[in-house]
């Protein structure tokens, strides 16, 4: 019964250890939460790929010149439940972004939602609602 109890020990333990990376990997630590930041840009590249999604924007800046955007999305799978698709956003596309932005000040946010050309909104789907404030 010890020896039973003892592998049971660890593998619970080895269950938990293994898990940790997975769990710090999908924080949002990295984002200002409490602030949602809108940004319209032109599309440059969507990148479909796991284990999360990109887009890739040109912005506008306030100084009038162009800044380079990256928007984080989550993994395909979720996003295809939501809506997206492959070919839903295309280089050129003039979209609205609405997500949280890095808190080190890196044109870089991950995304709650994207309002496309044709007026459609696509959420995140990692992302459930009254998630963030």
């Amino acid at each position: 019964m010890n020896k039973n109890f003892a592998t049971v020990v660890a593998f619970v333990i080895g269950v938990l250890v293994v898990s940790l990376p997975m769990h710090a990997h999908h924080s949002f630590a990295p984002f200002d939460t409490e602030h949602v930041v809108d940004i319209t840009g032109t599309v440059t590249q969507f990148e479909w790929t796991n284990p999360h999604a990109y887009i890739h924007l040109d912005v506008k800046s306030d100084k009038g010149g162009v800044e380079k955007w990256a928007a984080e999305l989550t993994g395909l799978a979720m996003l295809v439940r939501a809506g997206w698709s492959r070919d839903v956003v295309k280089p050129g596309d003039q979209v609205t972004v609405h997500g949280h932005r890095a808190k080190d000040g890196r044109t870089f946010m991950v995304i709650r939602s994207v309002v496309l050309p044709d007026g459609r909104e696509l959420k995140n789907g990692a992302l459930p609602p009254g998630s963030f404030k």
